[in-house]
């Protein structure tokens, strides 16, 4: 199975600033490459060998990062001049397709049989096939409400509490055929699943299928923790966690561990990184490319991205650090604190509740406090 894949990636990612001020959503770090990286590595263990990348918001990111080709992906480019929405931009990168292609958003985590997908996908004769997940809360997302046959027969956005009969939500990843493209208007934007897809099922040729599998929507500083947390764990197939191996440890041989410095699994520390005396990692923590611990610092369910200076005795607990950021000496960020790339936080510091310090912000020694 070789179709083509249209992937999306034109969200700025703003519930996730100010980790996203300088740095695209789908090109934030994930313990030790990008987002988007996951999703490229999806698609090429399932066989797919040539995906189109439909960006508009900080499109070279991307390009430089990847180029034409990685994993065995190759790798297009179709730059929206202004945003077009899911549908759009679908249509704006996939109209030159003449046979059945993906499509999907590209900064969620999936893990599902893209060949069932397919062969769901014919069995059925539709137009438009959905991959189906369930969460714990639709009410989220909205509900996709299907026939025995996985026939959709409506689709139900913000539903009430008494309006939930299904678990089942759109997870972005779609089969279409090229006649869907004939649905969407050109030069306008358009949403897929708002204008297209009730169209579809109005006609009966749109299917929704669940698989088994892995699924995580990457748009909070939460679920940004939480995809770390699912990575290190194994909880779905990656190279990353191939690499951590049986131990759940993973230190490039360019990083320098204090023989004093302890590491509790699961844990990665990057390439250059230095965690000196007596500093702890782990469990469930990332420290990033060049980053530096200094003498007694902790970081525990949390992630501190590249060339990030964390002073002495410093604690981090279930919060995030951007990169090229300081913490002077003793400061606590805990309790999904974001500290923004580039931000200088003086000592004794004390960040929580979700506190985020703006990209480049510097606060002084001692000025946040909580009691």
């Amino acid at each position: 199975m070789s179709l083509p894949a249209v992937i999306l990636v034109g969200g700025q990612g703003t519930r996730l600033r100010p980790l996203t001020d300088r740095t695209r959503k789908d090109m934030l770090p994930l313990v030790d490459r990008p987002l988007l990286a996951f999703t490229f590595e999806h698609l090429a263990r399932h066989g797919v060998e040539r995906a189109i990348v439909s960006c508009g918001y900080l499109p070279d990111q991307i390009e430089a990062r990847f180029g034409d080709r990685h994993d065995g992906l190759a790798l297009e480019y179709a730059v929206e001049d202004e945003p077009l929405g899911t549908g759009g931009a679908i249509g704006f990168a996939g109209r030159g397709l003449e046979s059945s292609f993906f499509a999907l958003n590209g900064d969620s985590l999936r893990e599902a049989d893209l060949s069932a997908l397919v062969r769901f996908h014919r069995e059925t004769g539709a137009k438009a096939s959905i991959l189906l997940t369930p969460v714990a809360d639709p009410s989220r997302y909205g509900l996709v409400r299907t026939a025995a046959d996985g026939r959709v027969e409506t689709f139900l956005e913000k539903p009430r509490p008494e309006d939930i009969d299904t678990d089942l939500i759109n997870a972005g990843l779609y089969v279409l055929e090229p006649e869907v493209l004939d649905l969407v208007p050109e030069g306008r934007a358009v949403s897929i699943e708002r204008e297209v897809f009730p169209r579809l099922a109005a006609e009966r040729s749109v299917y929704g299928i669940a698989l088994p599998g892995y699924w995580l929507d990457v748009g909070t500083p939460e679920s940004y923790l939480q995809a770390h947390r699912d990575v290190l764990e194994r909880s779905f197939e990656t190279a990353v966690g191939e690499a951590l191996g049986s131990d759940f440890t993973l230190v490039d041989p360019t990083a320098e561990v204090h023989d004093g410095a302890r590491l509790v699994p699961p844990v990665y520390v990057g390439p250059g990184a230095v965690v000196e005396r007596g500093a702890r990692v782990g469990s469930l923590a990332v420290v990033g490319e060049g980053s530096r611990l200094e003498e007694g610092a902790i970081v525990e369910n949390a992630v501190v991205g590249a060339r990030t200076a964390v002073g002495a005795r410093c604690a981090l607990t279930g919060s995030i650090v951007g990169d090229d950021a300081v913490l002077g000496a003793g400061c606590e960020v805990r309790s999904l604190a974001v500290v923004g790339p580039g931000a200088r936080l003086g000592a004794a510091n004390e960040l929580d509740h979700g506190l985020r310090i703006g990209a480049g912000q510097v606060i002084p020694d001692e000025a946040l406090r909580f009691s």
